[in-house]
C-alpha cells in the first residue's frame, strides 16, 4: 500500500473551532461563578456575626417561651444586640448581591436580573425587620 492510498483511506475529520463552548445538551457553558473584584467590608466576618444573630435570637425566643414579656431585659437586650448586628450584615449582603447583579450581567443576563430581584427582596426584609424591631422594642 502507498502513503497516497493510506492518505486517502484515513477518515477526514471537518472541525470547526466554536466562539463558545457547549455542554452535553448543546447549550452554552456559563461559569458558575463571577469573580468578586471589591469585597465588602464584612465579608472576612460575616459568619461570625451570623452565628452573633443566631445566639441573640435563641436568647430571646427562648426568654419568650419560658414566659417572659417582651419588655423584660432577658428579651429586649438580645433583641436590641442581634437586630441591630442583623440589619449591618443584612446591609452587606444587599451590596454584595448588588454587585454579583452587575458583574453577572455581562456573563448570564438572567443570572444577573435575578440577583437585582434578590437584592430588592432582601431591602424589603431589611424595611419589614425595621418595623419589626420598632413593633417590639418600642423605639
Amino acid at each position: 500500500m502507498d502513503p497516497d492510498e493510506i492518505i486517502r483511506a484515513d477518515p477526514t475529520l471537518d472541525r470547526q473551532e466554536r466562539a463558545v463552548r457547549l455542554d452535553v445538551r448543546g447549550r452554552p457553558v456559563v461559569p458558575s461563578r463571577v469573580p468578586e473584584t471589591r469585597p465588602t467590608p464584612l465579608g472576612d466576618h460575616f459568619i461570625e456575626l451570623s452565628i452573633v444573630v443566631l445566639v441573640c435570637g435563641v436568647v430571646a425566643i427562648s426568654a419568650l417561651s419560658f414566659g417572659a414579656s417582651s419588655i423584660d431585659p432577658m428579651v429586649r437586650f438580645p433583641l436590641l444586640i442581634g437586630g441591630a448586628v442583623l440589619a449591618v450584615v443584612t446591609v452587606d449582603a444587599i451590596v454584595r448581591i448588588w454587585r454579583s447583579a452587575w458583574a453577572w450581567l455581562p456573563v448570564d443576563r438572567a443570572r444577573g436580573l435575578f440577583r437585582f430581584i434578590w437584592a430588592a427582596v432582601l431591602g424589603a426584609s431589611l424595611v419589614l425587620l425595621g418595623a419589626l424591631f420598632v413593633l417590639l422594642i418600642g423605639v
